[in-house]
């Protein structure tokens, strides 16, 4: 990795246990049962030491995702985010903690206020119980209302929830319901996700065997305008494909990733972007500790961009967003022209009415939000 002069940077932290692994999932997680959860810690502080030491920074937005953080126990919690603040002691932007209902007691909430976590984000998926159990996860309706009582009463209110549609069997009744639900929360930020099937998951599996049948791409289409409709008329505000929220509630990390600027990547699994160089990290556990204990960081592969890789990025990433790329921007970070670049394929989406352009911003149609990554690439020099 490169010491490049980063103005701005974001952290990413890794906590790969779960007690119960959800049957659409495929990221880098394990049964939280029988793991060297106290050793993981320790080796995650020590990362985070030898990395500031190499690529001394400071952090504009940090969250702690996974897996399941709060699948820790409070003391966990306690000992981590103390190593953390100790290692990151710069006022931050904004610092999230993902959670999921039913495992987020009232003393874990307390350690998460304590260590200067300002924003939850919820996995709920779906308010239905039936759905919940069809796609493995834990926690039932009443979970997530009680979790939110518990964050409203212990003073959380930058509270985000994750749902998914497009679920086995879900019908648009059903969805609306689940909606319903969501909105009555009155949120200030909510994340929408069509079901995706990932290889190496119980879901991909059974489809394969033909034991799951999902919706169709219209009426997942169907879902999401819906979501959009009703979310508008609450003043909650499409600001990326997937994610939506009241003014001044964007995930100010998560606009890092599209706004293609850099993050360090910490845990097991972990990936991370600095200076040209993206990263991944050993996923297994024991070989993720075993590196740290031998006084080197984790590294499992790493990957030089080039200056065509990272237009290429600023253009797929950027165009998440619902205000597009700044061209003037592009031009300034890249020093080319960009209707040298991009300018042949630009004329082309523009004719097929699957981007605008307006005030030196491109950025995607109504018509291609669903089509993002046709869009995308596009793009692709």
């Amino acid at each position: 990795m490169t010491n490049h002069d980063l103005k701005k940077i974001a952290a990413y932290i890794h906590i790969p246990f779960c007690e119960q692994i959800c049957f659409y999932c495929d990221f880098n997680k394990f049964f939280l049962k029988g793991q060297p959860v106290d050793d993981y810690i320790q080796g995650l502080l020590k990362e985070i030491s030898l990395t500031m030491k190499k690529y001394p920074r400071t952090l504009e937005t940090l969250y702690i995702g996974g897996g399941t953080p709060t699948a820790l126990s409070a003391h966990q919690l306690d000992v981590l985010l103390t190593g953390v603040n100790e290692l990151f002691p710069e006022k931050l932007q904004e610092f999230t903690v993902e959670a999921n209902p039913g495992d987020l007691s009232e003393d874990k909430m307390k350690v998460l206020l304590d260590h200067k976590v300002d924003r939850i984000s919820l996995g709920v998926q779906t308010f239905d119980n039936e759905l919940l159990k069809k796609i493995g996860r834990s926690h039932n309706r009443e979970d997530i209302f009680t979790t939110m009582k518990r964050l409203d009463k212990v003073g959380f209110h930058n509270v985000s929830i994750d749902l998914i549609y497009a679920l086995p069997g879900q019908s648009m009744d059903n969805f609306s319901a689940t909606l319903n639900d969501a909105l009555s929360l009155d949120l200030p930020h909510y994340s929408l996700y069509s079901l995706i099937l990932e290889n190496k998951t119980y879901f991909m599996n059974w489809v394969r065997q033909g034991h799951l049948v999902l919706p169709s791409d219209d009426v997942a289409a169907d879902m999401f305008d819906l979501a959009k409709e009703r979310l508008e008329k609450n003043n909650i505000f499409q600001y990326e494909i997937s994610n939506f929220s009241k003014a001044g509630f964007q995930s100010k990390h998560n606009l890092m990733y599209w706004n293609n600027e850099h993050y360090f990547g910490f845990g097991a699994g972990a990936s991370g972007y600095l200076g040209n160089k993206r990263y991944k990290n050993l996923g297994p556990v024991p070989h993720y500790l075993n590196a740290l204990n031998n006084e080197q960081l984790p590294l499992l592969e790493e990957e030089t961009l080039s200056k065509k890789n990272q237009m290429e990025e600023e253009m797929f990433l950027g165009l998440r967003k619902k205000e597009g790329v700044s061209l003037s921007h592009f031009e300034e970070k890249f020093q080319v022209s960009y209707e040298e670049v991009f300018g042949t394929v630009t004329k082309k989406l523009l004719s097929d009415g699957l981007v605008e352009l307006k005030n030196n911003r491109l950025f995607l149609t109504r018509k291609s939000l669903l089509l993002g990554n046709l869009v995308f690439e596009e793009f692709l020099l």
